[in-house]
């Protein structure tokens, strides 16, 4: 089956001007009021061809953007692969060794007999992020998709998603069986922790609407940390909500076992199939099915196929939020 060619709609900024950072890490910078509040961090390019984020970022940098209260951390991750992007073969830039958001765990850190480019960059990274009370990674996605949030698996991921209020899907998840998330790192994995993070992915990588998506989400982000008001953020950032938010709770991943794995259909993500034991792709000439009625496609792609890699999660939906209801629940 051929894959959709996107467009690329959007210019790449060029971010070497923010090279030398502020923190000693470069790419990496803090911004502290001197008042208290939480110290909230805006990350991009955890992929390399992610480039809404890295856009938000920059702006935010040339802007001059300073919290009134709290820190503020705004950072670009994988620089290094951002450097390679290379418009005639633009998925490949996604990572240079090995995928950037698969790395977060103290022990693969920790162990200086990894190594790799990617657990470079998130080695220098550790020190800033370990003091981050608030989270926001900033994502696209290699399919033309309805904008999504990644809360995690946790309670505390799905309040403060619905509490930002977009994109209007929310999606739980226990992340990817090849390794864990920046976003489920230490704290903002563990229930206890005050610490939290979610992810956005906020559209197809290339384009426009992809970074409208971003700049609304970090501007409420932002807002609703309480580190800025409306008027500190650059004009236009914010767009009117959605009417509805949906809660998908993911039940597996459908992990390809080797090369042999196509999709029945041309799916780009959010699909729904009503009955269960519905025919969505094939592993090793064998049937992959829906497990129950309902069952909810989440980011399917095969772009970056490869054994072990999770082609498509499968998710059902938990419940539904309008924004008149959950503006009620708050007052209540």
């Amino acid at each position: 089956m051929m894959m959709e060619t996107y467009p690329i709609e959007v210019d790449f900024p060029d971010i070497a001007a923010h090279a030398s950072g502020n923190t000693g890490i470069p790419y990496v910078y803090t911004f502290d009021s001197g008042a208290a509040g939480p110290h909230v961090m805006i990350n991009a390019l955890t992929h390399g061809n992610e480039v809404c984020g890295a856009i938000v970022v920059d702006e935010l940098l040339r802007a001059g953007l300073r919290p009134r209260r709290g820190r503020l951390t705004l950072s670009f991750a994988n620089v290094a692969a951002y450097a390679r992007f290379d418009p005639a073969i633009p998925d490949k830039a996604r990572f240079i060794d090995q995928d950037f958001n698969r790395v977060w765990t103290a022990a693969k850190l920790d162990d200086l007999a990894m190594r790799s480019s990617e657990l470079d960059r998130a080695r220098a990274m550790r020190a800033v992020v370990d003091t981050v009370d608030l989270l926001l990674d900033l994502h696209s996605m290699h399919e033309k998709s309805a904008p999504l949030i990644v809360a995690g698996p946790l309670r505390k991921g799905v309040e403060l998603a619905t509490h930002l209020g977009t994109p209007g899907t929310v999606i739980c998840d226990e992340g990817h069986p090849e390794g864990r998330r920046m976003r489920d790192y230490e704290g903002f994995g563990d229930e206890a922790s005050a610490k939290n993070a979610l992810l956005i992915e906020c559209g197809q990588h290339w384009e426009k609407s992809a970074v409208t998506v971003a700049r609304d989400c970090t501007a409420r982000f932002l807002m609703l940390a309480g580190l800025v008001e409306e008027s500190d953020l650059p004009a236009g950032w914010l767009v009117p909500l959605p009417d509805e938010m949906r809660v998908v709770r993911v039940t597996e991943p459908v992990v390809a076992s080797s090369m042999d794995f196509r999709f029945e259909g041309p799916y780009t993500g959010l699909e729904v199939f009503p009955e269960a034991g519905a025919v969505i792709g094939w592993s090793d000439g064998q049937p992959v099915t829906t497990p129950y009625d309902d069952c909810v496609l989440v980011m399917p792609s095969l772009r970056q196929l490869r054994p072990g890699v999770t082609v498509v999660r499968l998710g059902r939906i938990e419940r539904r939020i309008s924004h008149s209801t959950h503006k009620q629940e708050q007052k209540t």
